[in-house]
Formats: C-alpha cells, sequence, structure tokens
C-alpha cells in the first residue's frame, strides 16, 4: 500500500493521507460495482487494501444519500478537495498498478466490467 500512495501522492501532487483515503474509495467502489473475481486478485495483491475500504466506509450515511456508482465516486472524492485532472490521474496511476500486480488483461477486465471506469482509463 505505501508504494501505491506513494505513486499516487507523487503523481497527483496531493497529501499521502488523500491518496490513501482515495484508494480506499475506489476500490471499494470497484468491489460494489466491478468484476468481482479480478477485483478481488487486485485487492489481494495491494497490503492494507482491506483497511483502507473499511476506513473509507465512515460517513456511510451520506454516501447513501449520493446514491452509487462511479457519480458517488467523484463527489467523495471532490469532498477530499481533489479536482477532475487530480481525479484522472489518480485512477490512470492506480490503473498502472494494477496492470503491474495482475496483469493487464485482468486490470482490463475490471475497467471494462465496471460501468463508466473506461473514461478514466
Amino acid at each position: 500500500m505505501d508504494e501505491l500512495i506513494g505513486r499516487l501522492a507523487a503523481n497527483a501532487s496531493i497529501d499521502s493521507a488523500v491518496a490513501e483515503k482515495t484508494v480506499g474509495i475506489i476500490l471499494g467502489f470497484l468491489r460494489n460495482d466491478g468484476p468481482s473475481e479480478n477485483v478481488e486478485a487486485l485487492i489481494n495483491q495491494i497490503p492494507g487494501a482491506e483497511a483502507a475500504i473499511e476506513a473509507s466506509k465512515s460517513g456511510g450515511g451520506l454516501s447513501r444519500l449520493m446514491g452509487g456508482g462511479l457519480m458517488a465516486v467523484g463527489t467523495r472524492l471532490m469532498g477530499l478537495g481533489l479536482g477532475m485532472s487530480e481525479i484522472q490521474t489518480i485512477a490512470r496511476e492506480l490503473f498502472r498498478y494494477g496492470r503491474d500486480k495482475i496483469g493487464a488483461d485482468q486490470m482490463g477486465k475490471i475497467i471494462a466490467g465496471t460501468p463508466g471506469l473506461s473514461q478514466f482509463a
């Protein structure tokens, strides 16, 4: 997890605490909306991913009011102070990291199998 957070913080010019929250939010979204077998393979390759996902669940009432899907994720990420260009940079870096960990084929299945995600690939 430290390697991923470091990459996100450096490439998106964000604080490492924000990077960690972002990872939790995005992985939680992928777990809920993506192809479960591929997403679980990715999560299993990122030490600390489960803890980040659990930590991102706080404030669940507000999240439920926002609905689900990619729009809710975007709203939550913007709530951390991220702009659209930072979110795109983070998504691209997370996908690159995922390709390194589980291979391009599995990461491609996650991107293709998650509604709205291909625009960030």
